[in-house]
């Protein structure tokens, strides 16, 4: 998609990697630094969407409509759109957020024949292009309909990595979706893998980061996002982390992860 809106999907085929924590945290970033912020939860658990506060299964509209009545106006595109509210630095900063719903679980099998829908969600997007400044997708760790949406619509993929041994190996799966969808649809996505949850304390993330720098180093961010317990109170007040603990390790961390977000976002658009 050729336009001022930056696209991400933050995903990978593991659980409990950190992807919610990533996409909440992102969105407080940009949205202090101005960025207008859309949030997407490509997720039948609704994660992101509980993150807020929100109860999904009591929402009118949800990402499932997208799926079920292609929008064709920009109204019909708004219709789910949820206002976060202003919990970060400037008062004119937006974050909003599409939410998930149970009904998104439906889809594989209610559209797998179906042609063209594993572009929706890009063609949905192209009405809001004014609005945004950039989106993110919170993915479940599932191929299908949801991911392949997520990955045909973005322009780069951060995919976070808990640094233990196990993760590495999805990780690995991971990779091959990606260049499975770049085969299928001939769109290329760049992508970078964030090491998370990571303990200097421990044996387990050392060595997993090492084995993440021998492996994949070409698609490795330099940094690591550390383990924070400060992530689990703001997920527990519904609030994104850095509006309540912007000096926080953690944070600190995420705010260099969104200046590389930036950086290449804006070498896109020079591009």
């Amino acid at each position: 998609m050729d336009s001022s809106m930056n696209i991400w999907t933050i995903a990978n085929q593991k659980g409990g990697v950190g992807k919610t924590t990533s996409v909440a945290t992102l969105a407080g970033i940009l949205a202090s630094k101005g960025h207008r912020v859309l949030m997407l939860d490509c997720d039948p658990q609704a994660s992101l969407t509980a993150y807020f506060g929100f109860d999904s299964e009591e929402l009118d509209s949800t990402l499932f409509q997208w799926f079920l009545d292609f929008p064709k106006t920009y109204e019909e595109a708004k219709r789910p759109i949820l206002k976060i509210g202003n919990e970060v630095t400037r008062e004119t900063s937006i974050i909003d957020l599409v939410p998930g719903c149970m009904s998104l679980a439906t889809l594989d099998k209610r559209f797998n024949d179906k042609e063209g829908m594993g572009l929706a969600i890009g063609k949905t997007l192209k009405y809001l292009e004014a609005d945004y400044d950039f989106v993110l997708f919170d993915c479940a760790p599932v191929l299908g309909i949801l991911l392949i949406n997520a990955l045909s619509a973005c322009q780069n993929l951060l995919v976070p990595v808990q640094t233990e041994f196990l993760a590495i190996k999805g990780l690995e799966r991971m990779i091959q979706t990606i260049n499975m969808v770049i085969k299928a649809q001939k769109h290329d996505i760049g992508y970078t893998i964030v090491p998370t949850m990571y303990d200097q304390r421990t044996n387990a993330s050392l060595h997993a980061h090492e084995s993440m720098k021998s492996k994949f180093r070409e698609h490795l961010w330099s940094d690591v996002i550390p383990v924070d317990t400060k992530f689990r109170d703001a997920s527990r007040l519904n609030k994104t982390p850095s509006s309540l603990y912007p000096n926080t390790h953690g944070v600190i961390a995420y705010e260099a992860l969104t200046e590389l977000v930036i950086d290449i976002s804006s070498q896109k658009r020079v591009a």
